[in-house]
Parts: structure tokens; C-alpha cells; sequence
């Protein structure tokens, strides 16, 4: 019986606080707004998908070839092999259901990591002086992206209580602490690009130009409602 007694006052304490709590932030008088910010930034990291496949040299030249070119073009252009290319696939074909060598066709993908639009134009450059021009933008990202990320939710929650500043000045009031942070996620936009980007190997010449090549930018967009309380 006791403790039964003691269960019941422990479910009526706690009643008692939830409702104190509620009343209290219903009764008291506040503004709730919605912070907006968005920040566009330049990707500093370009994964690009190189494709080499024998059948684009209709058969005259093998994958190993066609690699060894690469190594050679990236180069030229300033990449690091090491630190900035990968393979990401390697795949053969068998005709007639024979494995013979002759019959063999491969093709074979890297991935290859770059950092900003003008070592980007130069592997375009230097792959289509050899005619490998199967090349394609997989992603964008930042380094720094976390960064971003904060800064743009710090921007947001600055724009809230601002607008919750000035509503409250045309009503002759001020706003107090925040008394509710709602967070509300967005992804950012930019980060897959799904875009081909195939050059013609009549479009650059070694007495033209570096094409001057631009992506879409990274996008953080955040948005958040504040409730203040009124003075």
C-alpha cells in the first residue's frame, strides 16, 4: 500500500512539472521567427572519371598503352599520380566464348582527384592531344566543408534574431533569451554533378588557348525557427 502511495506522488510530481513547464511557455509572451542563409562556395576538390577503353582505338592500341599516354598527360599537366589517381574499375570482355588474347577486350577507370578549374583545363588539354577525351565530373566537395557548414547555420540563427529584432521594435518591444531553437537540415546542393564533359579532339589544338572551364559551385542552404521572448 505504501508503496503504491509513493508511485502515485512520484506520477503526480511529475504531471505537476510538465504542466508548470508548458503553462509557463504558453503564458509568456514571445515571437517565433525563421532564420534563412545560404552560402555559395568554389570546390577545391573535383573527382573526375578518366575511361579508357580499346574499342575508342578500334582495337589498335591496348589499355596498357593507352595508360602508359595518360601517365604521361597527367603529368604534363601537373598531377600528382600517387596522391590523385586511382583505378576504380577494370573490366574485360571475352568474344566467342573463348579466352583467347586476341579476342580480349579492356577498358579500364580511374579516378582522378583535382583541385581547382585550371589544372581541370589542363588535363582536358593534355588527355585530348591523346585522344582520350571519354572523361566525366563524378562530384564536388570542400576540404573545408564542416567549416561552411557551421558557418552558414551561424548566419541563419544572426538572421532570425535580427528579423525577431526589428518585428518587435514596430510594436514598441524588445526580444529576450531564446526560449525555442527549431533546427531544419537541408542537404547541399552541388555536391554530385552527374555532368559529361567529353572534349572533341578537333576542339583544342596546341596553338589555341587553355579552355577556360567552370562548374556549378557548392551551395549550403540552412534554415531555422527561434522563438524569443518579448520585453
Amino acid at each position: 500500500m505504501k508503496r503504491n502511495v509513493i508511485l502515485l506522488l512520484a506520477v503526480f510530481l511529475a504531471w505537476s512539472a510538465m504542466a508548470q513547464a508548458q503553462k509557463n511557455f504558453i503564458d509568456q509572451n514571445y515571437i517565433e521567427v525563421k532564420g534563412l542563409a545560404e552560402l555559395e562556395i568554389v570546390p577545391d576538390e573535383i573527382y573526375l572519371k578518366i575511361h579508357l577503353d580499346e574499342e575508342d582505338t578500334k582495337n589498335k592500341e591496348s589499355v596498357e598503352v593507352l595508360e602508359k599516354q595518360m601517365f604521361v598527360a597527367l603529368k604534363k599537366a601537373g598531377i600528382n599520380l600517387e596522391k590523385q589517381l586511382s583505378v576504380s574499375d577494370f573490366a574485360s570482355t571475352l568474344q566467342d566464348h573463348f579466352i583467347k588474347r586476341a579476342d580480349m577486350k579492356k577498358s579500364k577507370d580511374f579516378q582522378l582527384l583535382v583541385h581547382d578549374s585550371k589544372t581541370l583545363g589542363k588535363v582536358f588539354v593534355e588527355l585530348d592531344r591523346i585522344k582520350i577525351s571519354n572523361i566525366s565530373i563524378l562530384r564536388v566537395d570542400h576540404s573545408e566543408i564542416e567549416k561552411f557548414r557551421k558557418q552558414v547555420k551561424i548566419n541563419a540563427v544572426v538572421a532570425a534574431k535580427e528579423k525577431a529584432a526589428a518585428l518587435a521594435e514596430a510594436i514598441g518591444q524588445k526580444i529576450g533569451k531564446a526560449i525555442y531553437i527549431n533546427e531544419i537540415s537541408a542537404p547541399y546542393r552541388g555536391q554530385m554533378v552527374n555532368t559529361m564533359m567529353r572534349t572533341k579532339s578537333e576542339s583544342y589544338q596546341s596553338n589555341m588557348a587553355m579552355p577556360e572551364l567552370d562548374f556549378q559551385k557548392i551551395i549550403l542552404e540552412y534554415s531555422v525557427m527561434i522563438s524569443f521572448a518579448l520585453e
